[in-house]
Order: C-alpha cells, then structure tokens, then sequence
C-alpha cells in the first residue's frame, strides 16, 4: 500500500495536524518508509513465540498500603490554587 499526497493532507485533517505544502512529500515519504518497515515485520514468523507482558523478567516488589498522616483536608486544600467550601475551585469549562 502506498500513500499519496491527499492521502497525507487527510491524514493530518484527522489527527489535527498541520502540515506546510512544502513538506507534504517528505511526509508521504516517511509514511511509505514506516508502512515498508510494517510490511517487513508482517514477514517474521511468530508462531511459536508467546506474547510478552513486559520486555523485562524483573518483577516489581509491591509495598502494603498504608495511610500515614491522612485525614488532612486543610493541609491539603493550602496546596491548591483556589478553594472554596473545603473543596479545589477550578475554572468553568462548560458553559
């Protein structure tokens, strides 16, 4: 599959990109070296291969839970911009 240059111009319509007139064919040219790159991957075969959960084999050493100096609404709300009747006042963003 080879991308064109209205393809590249939809493309970054959907993605809300802006892309100058100018650079429109070295764009193209990037997607066609990725999607090149992707073909080439579809070659490799993975039958016998398990997914992987993680690339490292190191497991995470999880802590216990503990609430140390909770219950501190005050403290808390001086750490915020504005506050108002104990909770965070944010700006409108709905009208």
């Amino acid at each position: 599959m080879a991308i064109d240059n209205e393809t590249v111009r939809r493309i970054a319509f959907l993605s809300r990109l802006k892309i100058e007139n100018d650079k429109i064919e070295a764009t193209k040219d990037e997607f066609n070296k990725i999607l090149a790159w992707i073909e080439e991957l579809n070659e490799v075969n993975t039958d016998n291969v398990e997914p992987l959960i993680s690339v490292n084999d190191i497991a995470l050493h999880l802590r216990e839970d503990e609430v140390t100096e909770g219950n501190q609404p005050q403290a808390v709300l001086e750490n915020a911009p504005a506050a108002e009747y104990g909770y965070f006042a944010v700006p409108k963003v709905v009208e």
